[in-house]
């Protein structure tokens, strides 16, 4: 059994892995290069004759988005997912599509049909046996990783009894919407991400204070919300909270403050710019039966949290431009929730360029932004930026809520692995820059001692060195 890294080895995007059974490969994920990687090719560079399925661990594109390259090189076998996953896909891809390659309708219908006769949708936890030309088997189970609907680590059981565990994106503990990753009973090898194993996020009861904060700050000075969110995961986990925020706004109230006044709450508007977020979001209500417990309940309550009045969605670009142009003349409180998370593209840049300027705008950032990435510069507290070859003064107040995270921080990554009962002997991590990698690495030594624990940052530059030797 070998594991080679195709990409997310020195970087958290360019997810791509492939675990060799003697002559035969599996492949889970094939993901989009973002931010400061987005210059590595996209193109497959590496040989997949060999290569007998393609596993995916869940939906967003730094997951799935070479998968077009991946068809176009030649692969024609079956794509494993999870049935939410297998749900969102053909919406992820066809909106890939119509951005990085500019193809109309008809040629992103032909392509998606062709991915959707190769998917194989899984149930959470059922077998999904591979044969391979050899006549053996892989056994592959998909796990609830609790990242985004439908998202999953997935177990692969080797031919010799061999069990290989790849992490994809883990999410945080005690979330409301989705319920929490439970971590496998035995692992021989644990391929594990390290978006955060730097770091501890705040705690998701601060998130909502610190979210009514700004609000009642925009309502206080006028001025508008924008939350640049990544369509899937992130903006469902917004739209939950400020459902629950305005729904309990009467419980706000103080005699001595009228900004905290209900009408006031209950009459801001929250804005759905994304046309593919609110397609999401639709599954995300369909596939309730995944939600987390604290979810449901709302649901047989008669609260809608994804769905609530003072949410409206923007479909067409028309009324897009019209809205950016109003709130950038009138200065009105609103919370604008759009598309991209790290703010490399979408309708956020219109707002971006529009609003930046004015000091009564916040921009809350609510995930990771990538090295490279406009969000990234606000966050580093540039005070000029470039927003579509135009110059931006920046006197917005830039926020980030780490609570909103969709990834497990490295308390949480340390009991995913400790809670694993049998093993495991080795640890490659990957989805982290080294910086992140090395500080998990440190940590994880004190969780399981004995285990060898290999930085795929490090590994990979030392077999490029090999390879260029």
């Amino acid at each position: 059994m070998q594991i080679f890294h195709h990409g997310a080895y020195e970087g958290v995007t360019g997810s791509c892995h492939e675990l060799r059974w003697k002559e035969y490969g599996i492949l889970v994920d094939c993901g989009l290069f973002q931010g400061a990687e987005a210059h590595k090719p996209l193109n497959i560079e590496f040989s997949i004759t060999h290569i007998q399925a393609l596993l995916l661990t869940h939906c967003h594109i730094d997951h799935i988005g070479r998968i077009p390259w991946l068809l176009a090189a030649g692969f024609r076998g079956p794509i494993y997912a999870t049935e939410a996953t297998a749900a969102l896909l053909p919406l992820m891809l066809d909106d890939g599509l119509k951005i990085q390659l500019n193809l109309n309708h008809a040629q992103r219908q032909q392509f998606i049909s062709l991915v959707n006769s190769l998917l194989r949708p899984v149930p959470f936890d059922c077998l999904a046996p591979i044969t391979l030309p050899s006549g053996e088997r892989i056994k592959c189970y998909f796990r609830q990783a609790g990242h985004i609907l439908g998202s999953a680590y997935i177990e692969l059981e080797l031919p010799d009894g061999h069990k290989v565990v790849f992490s994809g994106d883990l999410g945080p503990s005690n979330t409301p919407l989705l319920v929490d990753p439970c971590s496998p009973k035995k692992a021989d090898t644990l391929v594990l991400e390290s978006t955060y194993g730097d770091r501890v996020h705040d705690r998701k009861t601060d998130r909502n204070t610190k979210l009514m904060q700004i609000i009642s700050r925009s309502l206080q000075n006028g001025g508008v919300i924008l939350i640049p969110a990544f369509s899937v995961g992130r903006t469902q986990e917004l739209l939950f909270d400020i459902e629950t925020i305005m729904a309990e706004s009467c419980f706000l109230a103080d005699v001595d403050n009228e900004d905290f006044a209900p009408i006031k709450w209950q009459n801001i508007p929250v804005i759905l710019d994304s046309p593919l977020a609110s397609q999401i979001t639709q599954q995300y209500t369909h596939f309730q039966r995944l939600w987390a417990k604290e979810a449901k309940q709302k649901m047989t309550l008669g609260r809608h949290p994804l769905s609530f009045s003072q949410c409206v969605t923007v479909e067409s670009h028309y009324d897009h431009e019209e809205l950016v142009r109003r709130l950038q003349s009138t200065g009105e409180p609103a919370i604008v929730v759009a598309a991209s998370g790290m703010c490399t593209g979408g309708r956020i840049l219109n707002y971006l360029k529009a609003l930046l300027p004015d000091a009564r705008t916040d921009v809350v950032m609510v995930g990771y932004q990538a090295q490279g990435t406009l969000g990234q510069r606000l966050l580093a507290g540039e005070t000029s930026v470039d927003i579509q070859q135009t110059h931006v003064q920046v006197a917005a107040q830039i926020h980030e809520l780490s609570g909103y995270s969709a990834h497990a921080d490295q308390a949480e990554l340390c009991q995913f692995v400790s809670n694993i009962d049998c093993g495991p002997s080795t640890i490659y991590l990957v989805h982290g820059d080294e910086r992140a990698q090395a500080c998990l690495a440190a940590r994880l030594k004190a969780v399981k001692p004995e285990c060898d624990i290999k930085l795929a940052a490090r590994v990979n530059k030392v077999c490029n060195s090999e390879t260029l030797s």
